[in-house]
This record gives C-alpha cells, structure tokens and sequence, in this order.
C-alpha cells in the first residue's frame, strides 16, 4: 500500500504510461482549493508516495503557507517581462526531478510571455506525458463556456480561461464547495484576502447573489460531467436497464387538446423529488404526416420549458417502441401517457392502443396513465374532401370515359387470345390509370363501368349481365373491391401531401409572426404586417366599433375606429371589405385584396384573436403607465400630509413658544435665557427650512424640473466641503480618499447634500467611540465612495422600504425628520447617472455605496421624470 498512486500502478512501472489528473473545482477563490489539494499531497506523502510541489501561490495566507510545511517545493524560475522578473513553475525542474505525484496549483493561469507554453495546463500536460500524476485546482469562472454567463452575473471579464474539454478529461474532478454566507464569514475575516480589500471585494464580486450563482454552476457543471461518466459506464458495460440516479419523468405529447393537462402532471411528478428532469416528446412519423396541430405543440412546448422541462421530437412509425427508445436513451425513471381518445368501438375494431403497448413493453420504466377530460371522444376526422384540384378530378372523369369503349374494343378483338383473367388486369390497370390522374371518385365510377362492361361482354354468358360460374362472379368482386382500394390509397396520399404542404405553411407562418412579435415592442402592428404579407392584402385593418346616439333615436348610429392598420388606404367600415373576421363583439378584422378560400379563413381566425389579444395588451400597459404617476401624487399626497401634520409641528411649536416667552412682559428674562431663546428659535427655524427644502426638492425630483448639471469635479473636495456643512460632529469622521483618484462627473453641489446627508445618517446609528468613514475606491470606469458604519444595521428584507420618501425604520421619534434623508440621496444621485446601493458591513453596520461616473467617461445626466 506504501506508493500507491491514483490507479493503483505503483514504482516506476506506472511510469511508462501517461500520468492521470485530478483537479479541485471550485465557485470562487477562498473556499479551500489550494488548501484541499495540500491536504491530499500530505496525505500521498504520508503513505509514502514521492510528492513534491510544482507551484503554489499562497496569496499571502497563512493557513495555506502553514500547509506548505513538510512538502518539498520545486524551486520556481525568474523570467524576465517589461523591466521586471515574474516567477513561474519550473516545468524542466520538476520533469528532471520526475517525481510520482506533482503539486500544480492555478490551472488555468497564464503563463509569462517567454515560457516554454502559454498556459498552465500545457505545462500540466507535459508533465502528464511524462507519467508524472497531477494534483490541480480551477475556479468554474475560468471555464471557457462559462465565461460569458460568469461575466453577466459578476460584471467581470476573465482573461485566464481553460477549455472545458482539458477539464472533462480529468480522471478526477473533486468540488470543493462552500455557501455564499460561510465564504463571505471567511472573507471579512481576513483569511482571503487583506484588511484594505475586503469592503470592496464584499460589496462588488462576493455579493451573496453572485456567489450563490457561481455556486450553482459548478455544482451543475459537475453534475453533468458525473452524469458523462454514468452514461460511459453504462455504455461500456452494455447495461440497458434504467438507473433511478435521477427522477426523470418523459411526458408523451400528441398535440391534442390534453396535452397541457399531461404536463402539468409529469411537472408535478417530476418536483416531488430534488433535481428531477421533465423531458416532453412527440413522436412524429417518418413521412412528416402527424395529423397533430401544429399550433397545440407550440403551446404545449412553451408550457414545457415554462415550467423547467426540455422539448424533444423524435421521428418513429412505431409509437411505443419510439417512446420507450427515447425513455431509456435518456435513462427516464417514469413516462406519463394520456388515456385514449378513441371511442370504445374503435377500441374494439383496432385493438390495443399506444399506451396499453407501451404498459406492456415498459419492462422497469414506470408508466402513469393520466385521465382527462377528452378520455373516449375520438380524435375527429376530416371532413371529406377530394386532394386533387378540379382540373385532374375533370382529367379522370374524360380518361374513364375514353377508356371505358377503347379497352372494351381492344380486348373483344383479342377473345381468343385472352382469358377473363387477363382482361381483368387490364381493366385493373386502367382503373390505376383513372385513379393516378383523377382521384377517388373517378376511379369508383370507372371501377363500376368497367366492372359491368366486364360481365356484359367478356364474362359468360356474354351479351347479358347474368354470370354463369360462380369463380368469375368471385372473381368481379374482387376485382371491384381491388379497384376501390388502389383508388381509395392514391387519392388518400394526395390528400396527404396537400395537407402537409399547407400545414408545413401554416406553421412556417405562425412561427415567423411569432418571431416578429418576439422581436418587437409593436405586436399589434407585427401581426396586422405578417396577415397582409402571408394572405397577398392590400390592407389589413382591426376596427373596433362604437356606437353613437341621442335618447331620442330608434337605434344608435354605429360607427367604426381604425385602431391598428397595415398597408396604404386603411378600411373604414366592414362593409368596404373584401374579407371581415369578426373578433369579438366590437372588434373585427376587415382585409383589402382578395376574397380568401374557407381553407385559410381559419388560420385568419387565429390571427385575428391574436390581434385582439395585443390590442387588450397595448391598452392595458397603457392604462398601467398612466395610472402610475397619479397612484405614485396620491401616494406622495397622503405622505406629505402625514409628514407634514406629524414632523414639521414640532419645529414650529419651538419657535413660536420661544418667539412668544420673548415677547412676553409677564416675565424679566435674563440675557442668558433670552440668548438661549432665541437660539431655540433659530435652531427650530433652520430644522424647518431643511425640512421644506428637501420636500421642494423630492417634488421636483418627482416632476423632473430639478436641474443637473455634471461637469469634473474632486471627489475629495466635496466630501471635505459635505463635512464642513456637519459641523463639529464630523471631525470624527475617517476620511481615506486616495489622492491618484480619478475626477468624477457630477454637480458638485448636488453631491455635497447626497454626502452630508450620507454621513449625518451614519452618525446619527454610529455607537460610541466608533465613528464612521468614508473611503473611496476606482473601479473601471466608476468611482465609488462608501459610507460606512458600525451601527445597528438594516435586515436586507427592509432595505428598500429605507429609500421610501417619508418612510423611516424604526419609526418612534419625531425629532430626526421626514425620512426623506435616503430618499433624496438615492434620487439626486440617479439624476447625476450614479447609483446608491446598500450592504453589510463585514462586524456588523451599514455601508452605503455611492458609485458615479469617472469625468474621462462620457456623461448623460438622467431624466429627472425617470428618478425614483
């Protein structure tokens, strides 16, 4: 047991092949990669194993540098870049030293231009060839098809990125998993990184969303990768049976009108147990001929992949055996059916139906047979109706009529030489003739003429209609019964085509009006364009009609609106055109061009109800974007009053009893008191002149008359002018503003009341002997300035109520204001194209984080009617 490696080789023996990987993953830095695989080499090297150490970078961690104690480290090399030397892994050093197991952290890291390759995992690869071991660590953001999802989640671009292939090939993938909170406990710690980074770093890349969702992707990520080597497994072991592994419930779609119920079954089914996957498929014939309704599967997979589940069509002309093929190629643990449609006569005539055959062959895969409302209906057939155009029904018509006399002359001349057998099969094949040109009909009438002609003439005794053999009599009937079954088949497969032609069409048609619709704010407009494109219209116009009239008028005048039209010279009433759908009791759907076939009113109707439906849409949004602004002047209505009657009294009441007691000549006051007085009074009417000021100011805000002017600007002046406004109480304050930050592209004036109301509010919770501070940092092309504090907090449920103008949290006194403090702040600085987001401070407090525009970036002040 002493030199065992990953495969059980041991010595130098497993040297000759190719060395195996084995690599940590994890969601984020600090959650213990590089400590997991110092651990593993610990434990290599306690069993006895020659492990050294190709490279570790231990970011200044003391628990991470403790591990390295013990392990023998490969000295790195000093390469030479831009005037300076950067150490690497010496991949000649440890190949030379060619240990069995080699330490090599950061695998996707790339290397300083000059090196032997340009990443790390091309000197891992090397080292694999050699058979040397190798024990590895790589954070999911630097997979390379994860790198846009993790830039969208993060805001940060990773530069260093390694193919998933390399990744996948590992013999060993190993998570190192941590949650958001444990990890964000570690960072404020200061076991990740050091004290001046941490505020920074919690507030931006380790936000608890964004570590959640780095999370999720790794833990997916290898999930799948488990689920390949399942499938690999099973494969190589020629193991057909399902491995419950996983709940996966298949769901069989027909396209019927059950089949949402069927979903929302198999949905359920499916979330009964954690990880489940809902697969819904339908089984399509191999001639394209499904007879489903395309616009039924559409909603159906949409409601599929609403509600977590995949699509999928496979094409089978054995229902059953397609299903269950699907089933286990996607090791399914449960399929739901629906119950059949068919009546119980055509149960009886056909047999078993889909899903009793797929009960029977299901062998280990549970089969749910749902109930629905539909259960025994039938499905409905066509109407009847010829698949050929007129013209070839009338060319049928004309070939019987010729060929009836000419295969009648012909064969009366050869009597002698042919039998009654014969003269069948000639007769058989003029009826094919009949029926490849004219259809159904025509070839039945063919059949019978020729049938009769055969008896007269050709069957004995002839010249009469009599048949003296029972054979022949068998004979003609067969001959009939032949005849209306080749004709019944051809005029059914072009039918057929017909019909798949036009379905092929009519889905194509749905598809890309669905598209524009998708693409686009206007829906009403896109449908009303894709019905006048796809029906050949002039105009196509949706009128809604409204009636006029006075009391004393029998019936009311009836007039009509153009609400929506496409194309020149716009219908007026329904009666100007060509074609009218009614939608709905006021609403229809009046087209210019051409009259159109019953065959296409009906997907016209389809169109119409969606226009209807887009309209209803357009009205509402409408409806909802002006009741906004009044529900918001109600909303700030009742708050005014509120405040007003509760938080300016106070402020008024001690100025008007001081302004009083001064002008009273019952009492002697002493110069001290009447100066005491007198301050009272002052102090209570400046309170009452910030209070107005900042209503002014929020009214405006709301009515966007507040003007803005960005223009560069020091940030360390304002927030030193912002201090100055405070008084003696902010000589506490910490102030850290770097002095090579970047200008900032506000209105000066305006910032200096965002921050002095910034920083009173921190005063004001900040306890005892713990002032506040404010730091400022760049970030690409903002600035962010962070007030920060050690008071009591805000649970993160209540952090938006906290910009809720006249709203405050802990609502018990009056004495500190309207609550428009926050409010106000959030609002002015939204005008000025920043932002004001609120955070945890790492220990306990409240970090407010003011981001703005740096001066080199270009700035667009936001409309003040969009604020707030």
């Amino acid at each position: 047991m002493g030199n065992e490696r990953l495969d059980g080789r041991s010595g130098d023996a497993a040297r000759t092949g190719r060395g195996q990987l084995r690599i940590y993953l994890g969601s984020a830095a600090g959650v213990g990669k590089t400590f997991a695989m110092l651990g593993e080499g610990h434990r290599r090297r306690e069993r006895g194993t020659d492990v050294v150490v190709g490279f570790v970078e231990t970011h200044g961690r003391p628990h991470t540098a403790d591990q390295l104690r013990g392990l023998e480290v490969v000295p790195r090399v000093r390469l030479p870049y831009r005037g300076t030397y950067f150490e690497e892994m010496d991949l000649d050093a440890v190949l030379e030293r060619r240990p069995e197991v080699a330490l090599v952290d950061e695998f996707a890291h790339t290397n300083v231009p000059g090196s032997r390759n340009e990443k790390r995992w091309q000197d891992v690869e090397e080292l694999l060839d050699a058979g040397i071991d190798v024990i590895s660590n790589v954070n999911i953001q630097h997979l390379e098809s994860l790198n846009d999802v993790v830039q969208k989640i993060t805001g940060v671009p990773q530069r260093e990125t390694v193919p998933d292939a390399v990744v996948r090939a590992a013999d060993q993938v190993e998570l190192v998993d941590m949650t958001p909170e444990a990890l964000r406990r570690r960072m404020a710690h200061g076991n990740i990184y050091k004290a001046e980074k941490i505020d920074a770093a919690l507030t931006h890349y380790f936000r608890v969303g964004n570590l959640a969702a780095l999370r999720e992707l790794a833990l997916l990520w290898l999930a799948d990768k488990v689920d390949e080597g399942l499938q690999r497994y099973r494969a190589a072991h020629g193991i057909q049976a399902t491995w419950e592994a996983r709940e996966r419930v298949v769901v069989a779609l027909t396209g019927g009108p059950e089949g949402e119920t069927l979903i929302r079954r198999a949905a359920r089914i499916a979330a009964r147990s954690a990880g489940g996957d809902l697969l819904a498929v339908h089984v399509t014939r191999s001639d394209g001929l499904t007879g489903a309704n395309p616009g039924a599967l559409a909603n159906q997979r949409h409601l599929a992949e609403s509600l977590g589940g995949s699509y999928h069509q496979v094409v089978g002309d054995n229902v059953p055996d397609a299903l269950l093929s699907f089933a286990r190629a996607e090791n399914a643990t449960q399929l739901v059916l629906g119950a059949s449609r068919r009546s119980w006569l055509s149960s009886l005539l056909t047999g078993p139906g889909v899903s009793m055959r797929t009960v029977r062959e299901s062998g280990d895969i549970d089969v749910h047979i749902v109930t629905h409302s539909y259960v025994g209906r039938g499905r409905g057939l066509p109407k009847a109706q010829g698949g050929l155009p007129l013209r070839r029904r009338l060319a049928g018509y004309v070939l019987a009529a010729v060929l009836a006399p000419l295969l009648t002359l012909m064969l009366a001349n050869l009597r002698g030489d042919l039998n009654l057998t014969s003269d069948m099969l000639v007769f058989l094949a003029g009826i094919v003739a009949v029926a490849l040109v004219g259809g159904l009909v025509p070839a039945v009438l063919a059949a019978v003429a020729f049938s009769l002609l055969l008896n007269y003439y050709f069957t004995p005794p002839i010249y009469k209609f009599t048949i003296a053999q029972a054979n022949n009599a068998l004979a003609l009937i067969i001959f009939v019964a032949m005849a209306l079954v080749v004709s019944s088949v051809v005029d059914r497969a072009a039918r057929r085509t017909k019909q798949a032609a036009r379905a092929g069409a009519e889905s194509e048609l749905l598809a890309v009006t669905a598209g524009s619709v998708l693409r686009g704010q206007q829906a009403l407009t896109a449908v009303l364009d894709r019905v006048r494109e796809a029906f050949a219209m002039d105009s196509v116009t949706l009128l809604e009609r409204a009636q006029n009239g006075t009391p004393r008028s029998r019936a009311p005048a009836v007039t009509w609106t153009n609400t929506a039209t496409s194309g020149e010279h716009p219908i007026g009433r329904p009666e100007d055109a060509d074609v009218e759908v009614p939608v709905t009791d006021s609403l229809v759907l009046a087209l210019r061009g051409r009259p159109l076939p019953a065959a296409d009113r009906r997907v016209l109707g389809a169109f119409a109800a969606y226009a209807a439906a887009a309209l209803e849409q357009r009205r509402l949004s409408a409806e909802a974007e002006a009741a906004r602004p009044i529900a918001e002047a109600d909303k700030m209505r009742t708050a005014l009053l509120a405040a007003v009657s509760h938080d300016l009294r106070t402020p008024l009441a001690s100025a008007k009893a001081a302004v009083t007691s001064l002008r009273s000549h019952d009492v002697q006051w002493s110069p001290a008191d009447r100066d005491e007085l007198l301050a009272t009074a002052d102090e209570s009417l400046d309170r009452l002149s910030r209070l107005v000021d900042n209503l002014l100011d929020m009214s405006r805000l709301q009515a966007g008359a507040l003007s803005v002017f960005p223009r560069p600007a020091d940030l360390a002046e304002i927030v030193a002018r912002s201090l100055d406004d405070l008084g003696p109480a902010s000589r506490a304050v910490a102030v850290d503003i770097p002095e090579d930050l970047p200008e900032v592209a506000v209105d000066p004036g305006i910032l200096e009341r965002v921050i002095a109301n910034l920083t009173a509010n921190a005063l004001r919770y900040s306890p005892p002997g713990t002032p506040p501070a404010l730091t400022g940092s760049a970030l690409g092309d903002r600035v962010e300035l962070r007030v920060i504090d050690r008071g009591p907090g805000i649970p993160e449920a209540n952090r938006d109520q906290m910009f809720v103008p006249f709203q405050r949290l802990g609502d018990t006194d009056n004495t500190t204001g309207v609550g428009l403090g926050l409010a106000l702040s959030r609002g002015l600085t939204e005008a000025m194209g920043g932002t004001l987001e609120p955070d945890d401070t790492p220990g306990g407090g409240l970090t407010m984080t003011l981001s703005l525009p740096v001066a080199s970036s270009p700035v667009t002040a936001v409309p003040l009617s969009d604020v707030g």
